[in-house]
C-alpha cells in the first residue's frame, strides 16, 4: 500500500506519553460507560465483555484522570499514516453521503493514546482494541494494538491498519445515519444480532472506502490486489467463529457479536466490489 502523497487533516489528538485514566462516564461498579464500552467499543479481537469489564474496572483503580492531548499535525511515521486514513475517508464519503442527502463531518478527532485513557464511553484500554465511542464521537487507538493484529492474527501489511481505522470510522458513519440505534433495538449478541449486523455494515464501509480512495486522494493512495488480499485475509482472521475457535477450542453463534470469518470477508468484499454504501444494507440483509 502507498499512502505517502495522502492528505492530511490533522484531526488527531495524541495522548500518547500523558498517561491516561478516567473520564466521561462514571464506572464505578461497571456502570453504564463500561457497559457502552463491553457491548459495543471492543473492536473485533476477541476480547469477550467479561473481560472488557473487569479490566475497565482495573484500569479505573489504578489510573489518575485523562489530560486532553495534543491536537494537529503528528511527526511520526505511524501517526501520519493514521492522520492520511482518517483524512480518506472524510475525502471519501463527503461526497457518497451528500448524494444522499446526508452531510458528512469528520469524527471529533482520533486519539492516539497509551495504555488506557478516558472516553466519552468511560475508560478505554488497550486490551479492547480501536474503538469507536458514540457519545464523543471520537475513534481511541493504541498504536501498540498494530503488533497484536500481526503476532495473534497474522494480518499482516499497512492495508490491514487501514481496513482497522476505516472499520471504526463506519461506526462513526453509523451514528450520522442512525444505524447504531436500529442496533440497539436487536439487541448486542447471536449470529443474527443488532451488534453483528453493525459490525458487517461497518466492514462494508470499509470496503466502499478502499474502492474510492486512490481516486478521492488523486492517486495519493494507491492501494494494490495484494492490499485487499490482505484486508479479506484480516477480516477472515477476526471472525467471532475463528477467534473462538482459537481461544476455546469450540464455536458459539448465540454469543456472536461481529460476525463469523466468512461474512466479515463477503461484506467488505460487497462494499468494495461495489463502491456503494446502499450494497451494505445488513439490517435489511434476509441472509448475512
Amino acid at each position: 500500500m502507498e499512502w505517502g502523497g495522502g492528505r492530511r487533516e490533522g484531526n488527531i489528538e495524541d495522548r500518547r506519553g500523558q498517561g491516561g485514566g478516567i473520564g466521561g462516564v462514571g464506572l464505578a461498579g461497571g456502570g453504564i460507560g463500561a457497559l457502552v464500552l463491553a457491548a459495543v467499543g471492543y473492536f473485533v479481537f476477541g476480547i469477550s465483555p467479561e473481560t472488557t469489564l473487569n479490566a475497565v474496572q482495573g484500569v479505573q483503580q489504578e489510573q489518575p484522570a485523562a489530560v486532553e492531548g495534543r491536537r494537529g499535525q503528528v511527526e511520526d511515521k505511524a501517526g501520519q499514516f493514521v492522520d492520511v486514513i482518517e483524512t480518506s475517508n472524510t475525502d471519501v464519503w463527503g461526497p457518497i453521503l451528500a448524494r444522499e442527502g446526508i452531510r458528512y463531518t469528520p469524527p471529533s478527532s482520533v486519539v492516539l493514546y497509551d495504555q488506557a485513557t478516558g472516553t466519552g464511553c468511560g475508560t478505554g484500554q488497550a486490551a479492547m482494541g480501536p474503538f469507536y465511542c458514540p457519545a464523543d464521537r471520537k475513534v481511541y487507538l493504541d498504536l501498540s494494538f498494530w503488533n497484536e493484529l500481526e503476532s495473534r492474527f497474522g494480518a499482516k501489511g499497512e492495508f490491514a491498519r487501514a481496513y482497522v481505522i476505516s472499520h471504526e470510522i463506519g461506526h462513526h458513519i453509523q451514528t450520522l445515519t442512525g444505524a447504531s440505534q436500529e442496533a440497539r433495538r436487536l439487541g448486542a449478541r447471536g449470529a443474527e444480532s443488532g451488534s453483528v449486523r453493525l459490525e458487517l455494515q461497518a466492514d462494508c464501509y470499509a470496503g466502499v472506502w478502499a474502492r474510492h480512495a486512490p481516486e478521492a486522494s488523486n492517486g495519493g493512495i494507491q492501494i494494490t490486489k495484494a492490499d485487499i488480499e490482505d484486508g479479506l485475509g484480516a477480516a477472515s482472521a477476526v471472525g467471532d467463529d475463528a477467534i473462538q475457535e482459537q481461544a476455546q477450542g469450540r464455536v458459539m453463534p448465540d454469543s456472536f457479536t461481529h460476525g463469523t470469518s466468512a461474512q466479515r470477508m463477503r461484506w467488505f468484499g460487497r462494499g468494495y466490489d461495489s463502491g456503494d454504501p446502499n450494497a451494505c444494507d445488513t439490517f435489511g440483509a434476509r441472509t448475512l
